[in-house]
């Protein structure tokens, strides 16, 4: 049995109201000494999910009229008795109707307390707990739709599947180990070769799809580079629909690193605009310059910017040797052919060499804001044939990519075994992992640790 807890559920600050939620086995019985129904009857008398208008009291003085409503167990958010107060939305004033709770029973709720009774109570999945903390920190339409999605339970009723395949498998296994002899697998080798081949496939599709996940969910760690003026400040000014960055025909004026999130299209880049990369005696300019090549190494998509109304010189040579061994540590590449609007002036061997690096040449004028090319280059990159982000069986964070990565690795292990003539119960040890590890990404088998964790970084009151 829990303790009953309550938390200001809306955000700090004046507003036109604040709501304190409150559950447990006592919310009832708390809420029946703090709010009080005009209509003369207890809070606890009225029927749940019907609101009703009364006064909130304080140690015997109203202090508020607001609007309650019961949630009964176990049909609440939590899966608990609970009680929602709403009041006027004044700082002290919420903070004042909190404390008449604790003063009638109730205990601060921690972090993340509230969603994480529900998965306790089996409310939720811990998939959908995420998706939930996903929906409220959203930063993009598409991370909204994706995140509703999965918190109604579309990725959890996939992993269901993948469970229940890995469950069926493994039953036939343990009859064929316990009675050898008797022939009661449903399941011959051949057949289980089958399945287990299909449970890869279907993994593999699962994993592969984190990386649309991530671009839509936390983004792409990225990084403008280009040598001085090649119009890199323009170019994130452009993307982030604000002068951010200062423009100036003056060479050198960025020299530190800018760091923003930006949307482009359905796709989250955490943009990093770095000091023009050139020799310099200038020393801190030449300290701007190593952290820009400190960021490019760091990144895991380069936007390059090159210089179309200029000829080439060494700065660009210098940017593509650089590019050349990004591209063969596995980076993305997308090379730009800025300041589309004056005349051309980068020779055609430069400038095929540069789009080789990228695989496609890509017209731009940041200055003008014309970056339509580079919006719909990013989203073929990073969207284009993904499987999962209309249905919402997207993953979407570290966590569950790490644990369907394992998972996978133990399928594709208990396959080579079939495949190189071992029996069932050899391919059933890493079958075994492979459910463990699945058990694990949507919470079934987390460990207590991993759960405190998860919703340590939720918001007091959600």
């Amino acid at each position: 049995m829990y303790e009953t807890v309550s938390a200001i559920s809306t955000p700090h600050g004046k507003g036109g109201i604040a709501v304190i939620r409150i559950t447990g086995a006592e919310a009832i019985g708390v809420a029946d000494r703090v709010f009080f129904p005009k209509n003369g009857k207890k809070l606890s008398e009225i029927p749940s999910n019907l609101s009703v208008f009364g006064g909130i009291r304080k140690e015997d003085a109203e202090i508020d009229t607001g609007v309650a409503v019961v949630f009964r167990a176990p049909k609440s958010f939590t899966g608990e008795d609970t009680v929602e107060i709403s009041c006027h939305g004044g700082i002290l004033l919420a903070g004042s109707v909190l404390e008449s709770t604790f003063l009638a029973g109730a205990v601060p709720a921690g972090p993340g307390e509230f969603t994480k009774r529900a998965f306790l109570n089996g409310k939720l999945s811990l998939s959908q707990a995420e998706a939930v903390m996903e929906l409220i920190e959203a930063e993009s339409e598409e991370k909204i739709l994706l995140s509703a999605k999965k918190t109604k339970g579309s990725l959890t009723k996939k992993l269901d599947a993948l469970i229940g395949e890995l469950k069926y498998l493994l039953a036939s296994t343990y009859a064929f180990i316990d009675y050898p002899d008797e022939d009661l697998t449903d399941v011959t080798p051949e057949e289980m070769e089958k399945r287990v081949g299909a449970l890869e496939e279907k993994l593999k599709t699962l994993v592969d799809g984190y990386r649309s996940g991530k671009a839509i969910s936390e983004g792409i760690p990225t990084v403008i580079a280009g040598k001085p003026n090649s119009g890199k400040s323009s170019l994130m000014n452009a993307i982030l629909g604000e002068d951010r960055a200062i423009v100036s025909d003056i060479a050198g004026t960025t020299r530190d690193t800018i760091e923003e999130k930006a949307v482009i299209g359905k796709v989250i880049l955490r943009l990093c605009d770095t000091a023009g990369i050139r020799d310099s005696s200038d020393p801190i300019e030449a300290e701007g310059v190593r952290r820009a090549e400190r960021k490019l190494d760091a990144a895991e998509l380069i936007l390059a910017v090159f210089d179309t109304s200029r000829p080439e010189d060494a700065d660009d040579e210098r940017l593509l040797s650089l590019l050349a061994d990004e591209k063969a540590a596995g980076k993305e590449i997308v090379v730009l052919f800025n300041k589309s609007d004056l005349p051309a002036r980068l020779s055609p061997a430069f400038v095929s060499r540069a789009a080789a690096l990228s695989g496609t040449a890509i017209t731009v004028s940041a200055e003008k804001e014309e970056i339509a090319p580079l919006t719909e280059e990013i989203e073929k990159r990073y969207l284009s044939g993904a499987v999962g982000i209309d249905t919402g069986e997207l993953v979407t964070n570290a966590r569950q990519h790490a644990s369907l990565r394992q998972a996978l690795d133990a399928v594709r292990s208990a396959r080579e075994a079939l495949r190189s003539g071992m029996t069932q119960d050899v391919a059933s040890l890493d079958l075994e992992l492979a459910l463990a590890r699945l058990s694990e990404t949507d919470g079934r088998a987390a460990s207590e640790a991993v759960v405190n964790e998860i919703f340590s970084h939720f918001c007091v009151g959600k």
